[in-house]
């Protein structure tokens, strides 16, 4: 039994090498390869896809209606009792099975262009619903290219953490040596062993926003947050981020390429081919008509033998006596008497014998009908009139849009040339007052408060740094630039 253990936790302990090697296998991600995924899972992306297929469909159906309408129809049936035999047009009492065939076709010839305006209507529809679905595609890129450069940005600063606390205990091993030589006294180790306590929280609490925003990333990607995921460091370089256009140049290339400023301008074309659409329901409508109809009846009979029955019957005689039966004193009819036997006509040959042709032009001129074709006009005014409003609150919001993002960019760079200043002097403040420290010219309280001052400086120029280079981006997203890294 104790062999049987101790094997099995002996080939536990190998299998634990390889288990926690797998687990932690985490794919390496490119910015490119997260914004694909969202892509491909985003389900706002997905329900323009169908809206964009949606419109397709409307398109083809408007360009269907100049074609000419054709329908058939057909029944069969069986009538009882008293009823009209449809082969004499007389009342027959008998059970009658019929069918028939009915085909009509309609060709629209005029009405004020009404359909052709519908047609142009669909096609600005489908160019709307085309920049509609670009823009989504436009916001999950954004929206994925943003959370990626908060995850390198975290990343960073927890790297940064990370230095500091290695330094900090770098520092105290160094301190308790000398402690222990009587070169300083315990107050310092103290000091530095509080210290290295704040920086391994703060290296906590990096470290949690750093997974706060992976977990973001995943989320964005439709992912589940059990997924390991890392993410590419790209070179990234603020040497050429240069905001060489003012604010209307930019809003003037953006409002040319920006999806939703096209979107609202095919709505507004749109619109005002519904008026037009909606204001030939008012004029006159001319259309051909054809229609061809046949029928069969089981009444409709035809002579299938004939039998003589008397070759000269009597019609009348000369005299005064009726009865007689002189042959001389009878009058004789030169048709003979004929006995006809009829049989049901052919279900084919009543088809093509009883077909029924009809061709019409057809005017209809509108007078009265209750107000809905005066209704769908000025319906169709007030939704041009919303277009055009719609198509002025996008340019307000990109215009403004822009000039926050210029403005934010021009910011962050003076910001970030401000850090690079303050990093250069922390750090030489640093490094003169860590060899007073070291030697001893300096008390612990200085140096603390130094590399303090350095750590902030070089988190804040991290972060000035990705935000200059995501707000440059955002602004070349609006000159319709690709968005990358």
């Amino acid at each position: 039994m104790i062999r049987r253990l101790l094997s099995a936790f002996l080939l536990f302990l190998f299998f634990i090498p390889s288990f926690a090697q797998n687990s932690s296998d985490k794919k390496v991600y490119t910015l490119k390869e997260c914004i694909d995924i969202a892509l491909q899972n985003n389900l706002t992306v997905k329900r323009s896809a169908l809206g964009l297929k949606s419109a397709n469909i409307t398109l083809d159906q408007s360009r269907y209606t100049m074609l000419p309408t054709l329908n058939l129809s057909g029944s069969t049936g069986s009538n009882y009792g008293r009823s009209i035999d449809p082969t004499t047009n007389s009342f027959i009492d008998q059970k009658i099975d019929n069918a028939n065939i009915n085909a009509n076709a309609s060709l629209l010839l005029f009405n004020a262009f009404r359909v052709m305006n519908g047609i142009r209507q669909s096609v600005n529809d489908k160019a709307a619903s085309e920049n509609d679905y670009t823009k989504a595609k436009n916001d999950v890129i954004l929206n994925v290219i943003t959370l990626y450069t908060s995850v390198i940005f975290n990343q960073e600063l927890l790297q940064n953490a990370e230095f500091q606390l290695k330094t900090t205990q770098q520092q105290l091993e160094r301190t308790k040596k000398l402690e222990q030589a009587g070169s300083v006294p315990l107050g310092n180790v103290l000091d530095l062993e509080a210290q290295n306590a704040t920086n391994e929280l703060n290296q906590i609490q990096r470290e949690n926003t750093y997974k706060l925003s992976l977990l973001q990333l995943k989320q964005s990607m439709q992912l589940p947050a059990s997924t390991q995921v890392e993410v590419e460091v790209p070179a990234l370089s603020v040497e050429d981020v240069v905001l060489d256009k003012t604010t209307e140049q930019i809003y003037d290339i953006a409002r040319q390429n920006m999806p939703e400023i096209r979107a609202a301008v095919f709505r507004t074309e749109s619109a005002a081919y519904g008026l037009k659409s909606a204001r030939g329901n008012l004029f006159p409508r001319l259309s051909l008509n054809a229609g061809a109809f046949t029928n069969y009846s089981s009444a409709a009979k035809i002579a299938s033998s004939y039998l003589i029955t008397d070759p000269n019957p009597q019609i009348g005689y000369v005299g005064t006596d009726p009865t007689t039966t002189d042959p001389t004193l009878q009058v004789k009819s030169l048709i003979p008497t004929v006995k006809v036997s009829t049989k049901e006509k052919a279900f084919s040959d009543q088809f093509s014998d009883n077909v029924s042709k009809s061709l019409s032009l057809s005017l209809t001129i509108p007078v009265f009908n209750s107000y809905s074709a005066r209704a769908s006009v000025l319906r169709a005014k007030v939704t041009r009139e919303t277009a055009q409003i719609n198509l002025t609150d996008a340019e307000n919001k990109l215009r403004q849009a822009i000039e926050t993002a210029h403005n934010d960019a021009t910011s962050a760079g003076k910001t970030y040339n401000s850090t690079i200043k303050a990093v250069k002097a922390r750090e030489e403040a640093f490094r003169m007052t860590k060899q007073r420290y070291d030697a001893g010219a300096t008390n612990y309280v200085d140096y603390q408060v130094s590399e303090n001052n350095l750590f902030q400086a070089k988190s804040d120029q991290v972060r000035a740094k990705y935000d200059l280079i995501f707000k440059k981006k955002v602004l070349d997203f609006y000159q319709g630039k690709p968005i990358d890294y």
